[in-house]
């Protein structure tokens, strides 16, 4: 029961988040991290003050730089099987399965744009 072949999903899809998929010999299974989960990541490691949301190709961006650890938290969560994950064998990554990991998020090459004033919250 080892995931295999993991890769980040660039092609179109319905999912406000990031979609990978993988292989449990020959069952593709497929895992996703919610926008609002990688969004709360990435401020976890890089406050800027106000939040911006990730858009699809930052987060598409930052699951292929942080393959690896992503890789660990989906593959842990699967491990654990039907009982653990109501879905099972589809994965969806919770931030507290991010934080239960310890897996540290690389934003070396995350770059967010300035948003234009009309998109700032009044106080």
């Amino acid at each position: 029961m080892s995931l295999t072949q993991f890769g980040v999903d660039n092609g179109p899809h319905s999912m406000d988040g990031l979609r990978l998929f993988a292989q449990d010999g020959s069952e593709r299974i497929e895992a996703f991290i919610g926008r609002k989960v990688m969004d709360v990541w990435a401020e976890s490691v890089q406050y800027r003050g106000g939040r911006q949301s990730l858009f699809r190709d930052q987060y598409n961006a930052l699951g292929k730089l942080n393959l690896a650890a992503i890789e660990r938290i989906v593959s842990a969560k699967y491990q654990r099987g039907a009982t653990f994950n109501r879905q099972h064998p589809f994965v969806e990554v919770l931030f507290s399965d991010i934080t239960e990991s310890g897996e540290a998020l690389d934003l070396n090459e995350l770059v967010r744009e300035a948003l234009p004033p009309e998109f700032h919250r009044l106080t």
